[in-house]
This record gives structure tokens, sequence and C-alpha cells, in this order.
């Protein structure tokens, strides 16, 4: 997965936005207003902050070098996950995909209600 391929994923998701909110340098994916991703847009390798059920965190970081606490986010419900190495993009989706439904499962039932 590279930088491109991740922005096509995001935005693939119901109800899916972007921008910098914090500067030219940090790509931002939101739902409905709330951030379920970052990512810096200029990097050797691709990383970004997912938000994760914290105990499935503290798994992720065990079972896989690559899961780090979240960089810059509160430790307990944020990984960072660092792209340097061959990572099946099947994985790596499945991980977006638990941020976003983190995310989703905490909006008003009207606001989920339209994501459909």
């Amino acid at each position: 997965m590279n930088l491109d391929s991740l922005r096509n994923y995001c935005l693939s998701l119901p109800g899916v936005s972007e921008d910098m909110p914090f500067g030219e340098e940090t790509l931002v994916f939101r739902v409905k207003g709330k951030i379920f991703l970052l990512t810096p847009v200029e990097s050797e390798y691709l990383r970004f902050n997912v938000k994760c059920d914290p105990d499935l965190a503290q798994q992720l970081r065990e079972e896989y070098s690559f899961v780090q606490p979240g960089y810059h986010m509160s430790k307990k419900h944020w990984n960072t996950v660092l792209v340097e190495n061959p990572v099946p993009e099947s994985l790596l989706k499945t991980w977006i995909k638990h941020s976003y439904d983190l995310i989703v499962a905490g909006l008003p039932a009207k606001d989920r209600a339209n994501l459909h």
C-alpha cells in the first residue's frame, strides 16, 4: 500500500472527507467530521495513525513490530502503523476499516443512518 492507495481506500468508505487541519504535512480522513486516520504526506515510508479498541491495540502491538502506540495521540486508543516492509494490504485495510467503524459507532443515530 502506498499513499495513493491509502487515500483511495479511505475515500471509498461512506461519508469520508479529507483535509489538512494541522498543516500541509498531515493528511486527515474523517467521517462526519470525526477523525479516523492521519498520515504524513511526505515520508520515506507510509505510516498512519488509526483508532483501535484498547485491548486489540495492545494485542496488535505485541504481535506486529510495525504497530506502535499512536504517535502524538492517545496511546490507549490509537496505533501508528509503519509500512516500511511489505505488509498485506488486506491487513492494513482491516485496521483502517476498524478505525472507521469505531468512529461511526460513536456517531448519533441520524448520522449513522445517513451513511448508507
